[in-house]
């Protein structure tokens, strides 16, 4: 196997690539990019057998072949050549590959092929989804997402695409995001899935730095791939019980409020300095007016009071300073709050109508 190519090309697609690659496999080949060169063309591929990326790279097909090299090694490389052109030669009988850029020369050992998958294809049902909407809405809920591995079904995002409306769930038990985006037009398919949100945050950088008008998603039995400005990302699918997140809404509330989504986050991001240690906010509402406030032992606290159109018997809930700000900065405008009591979950709406609603648990004060 022999090509060529333009060192920056290389360079760029590699540094893609390799974000799919293991970094604390057992199998040496994982920690490896694949380089397939056939008549078709040039591609790189990585794995770490929960997600996989395959990545074309333009350059010149001197011999077809394939071979798998050292990822970040092979980085490292390809960032320090001189030149602006490189080739790679597959040497069968050393079990290495040459590479050479402008006046240096490099021979790097070889990792197994045969230890590397094989790579799904996007084929069957494939639906096709605007890129736009599809980053917009992971991006709202993707912090929700739960990154304890002990509880894998509550790591993914729930999924689901028909007609009209792309919708994704995320929780982590603490809180809930759900946004629905509506399109455009209808999709001409329908697919529901709980993706890792590790995949899913892959893919929007994917999509964003492709420019990609359209994302091509084909959904199998336990696999889902995804398709966008040339570049193919495939991911395992969770198993088990997505939780039914129409359950955990409360059917109502006791207070509406809704207010400048602006004003109120730059407040709790300000108290929040002072909720360290597990210290949580709290939100103290009274006839027109909220006090946010904050208090960590030996550290020191702080409040803030900003007018609110809050009527009724004074109330008093505490959060966690993190989850509330996360919710609070995935709304754009006004932010609808809406609380029951101190011990309820409290839920966040975005004002304009788009769909998002964030449920968050309370945590109890300690009068």
């Amino acid at each position: 196997m022999k090509i060529t190519t333009r060192r920056d090309a290389l360079f760029a697609q590699l540094q893609t690539v390799t974000r799919a690659a293991s970094t604390r496999s057992a199998v040496q080949a994982l920690s490896g990019v694949q380089l397939l060169a056939t008549k078709d063309g040039i591609e790189l591929r990585a794995t770490d057998m929960e997600i996989g990326l395959r990545v074309p790279l333009e350059g010149e097909v001197v011999r077809e072949g394939s071979l798998v090299l050292p990822a970040r090694l092979v980085v490292d490389v390809v960032r320090a050549l001189p030149g602006k052109e490189v080739s790679l030669e597959l040497r069968p009988v050393e079990q290495d590959v040459e590479i050479l850029g402008g006046s240096a020369s490099f021979y790097i050992r070889t990792l197994r092929l045969e230890d590397f998958p094989p790579f799904p294809e996007i084929e069957g049902d494939v639906v096709e989804v605007p890129g736009d909407a599809f980053v917009g809405t992971v991006n709202k809920v993707a912090r929700s997402a739960s990154r304890d591995e002990t509880r894998p079904v509550l790591t993914g995002i729930l999924v689901s695409a028909a007609g009209d409306e792309l919708r994704m769930v995320a929780t982590d038990s603490y809180r809930l995001s759900v946004k629905e985006t509506k399109l455009e037009e209808a999709l001409a398919g329908s697919f529901e899935a709980n993706v890792p949100a590790r995949a899913l945050q892959e893919l929007t950088r994917i999509v964003q730095h492709e420019s990609a008008d359209t994302l091509s998603v084909s959904v199998r039995a336990n696999q889902v791939v995804f398709a966008a400005g040339g570049i193919v990302l495939s991911s395992r699918l969770i198993d088990g019980q997505f939780p039914n997140y129409r359950q955990l809404l409360p059917d109502a509330y006791e207070h509406e409020l809704r207010l400048a989504g602006g004003e109120v986050t730059d407040v709790v991001r300000r108290i929040s300095l002072l909720a360290q240690k597990n210290a949580p906010l709290r939100l103290a509402f009274t006839e027109g007016e909220l006090t946010v406030s904050a208090r960590t032992p030996d550290v020191g606290e702080a409040r803030e009071t900003i007018p609110v159109p809050f009527a009724g018997e004074p109330l008093e809930i505490g959060f966690n300073p993190e989850f509330l700000r996360d919710g609070l900065e995935a709304v754009d405008g006004d932010v609808i709050i809406k609380l029951i009591s101190p011990l309820r979950p409290g839920l966040l709406e975005a004002g304009d109508g788009s769909g998002f609603q964030y449920l968050l648990m309370p945590i109890r004060l300690n009068v």
